[in-house]
């Protein structure tokens, strides 16, 4: 009688560490109006957008005296994209960081960054990007050329744009997703003699159309 509680007990055990897992490794199901992406550029339909501050980082890689690349990131930002798939050379951007939300895991120093010694940022409180033309290079890569103006001074920059990925979004929404990447040179904008190494510029953003 005891050895067959023993069984059952163990079938139980199994039965449900097996449910368990079926359930831990099944395909997340989403939840109603909200698709996936695909890396189809052609089905972010044409319109305008508005980047997705809540899905976008903003890194910036620093030379730290040739030691090693310290990494900041800018927490605000915003930006709007005329968009067409179907013609993507006339396509437009124009987008903004705020240069006091920078941060760095070292502490105190993100103040001393957006302050007068370096960013400067209750003179220049934005740093901006506009464009003046977008060059798909591929289905899922491009180079968006434009101006950049930091503290004041203003250059062309160009960035390297992949495709994240596009789809429907939420809620009938259409939704672009990108990785960026540009070099500038520190003193083009006028920062401390000691930056002598090229920035990069590194942008994962999402932009969603408006309605």
């Amino acid at each position: 009688m005891f050895g067959k509680v023993r069984i059952l007990v163990v079938v139980v055990a199994v039965t449900a560490a097996a449910s368990a897992f079926a359930q831990a490794t099944a395909p997340a199901v989403l939840p109603p109006g909200v698709f996936p992406a695909e890396r189809d550029v052609s089905l972010a339909a044409a319109g305008t957008y508005t980047l997705d501050e809540a899905h976008t980082a903003v890194i910036v890689r620093v030379s730290h005296i040739g030691y090693s690349q310290s990494v900041f990131r800018f927490d605000r930002a915003r930006g709007s994209l005329t968009w067409d798939p179907a013609a993507i050379e006339t396509s437009k951007l124009s987008a903004s960081v705020e240069t006091a939300s920078i941060t760095t895991n070292v502490k105190g120093f993100a103040e001393e960054l957006a302050g007068e010694n370096f960013l400067k940022s209750k003179t220049f409180p934005e740093a901006t990007f506009v464009s003046t033309s977008f060059k798909p290079v591929d289905r899922t890569r491009g180079r968006v050329e434009g101006q950049f103006t930091l503290m004041g001074k203003t250059r062309p920059v160009t960035f390297d744009v992949e495709l994240g990925g596009a789809g429907k979004g939420f809620g009938g929404k259409p939704r672009i997703g990108v990785h960026a990447v540009a070099t500038i040179s520190p003193q083009d904008y006028g920062l401390p003699a000691l930056f002598t190494d090229p920035i990069q510029i590194q942008i994962d953003t999402e932009f969603e159309r408006n309605q």
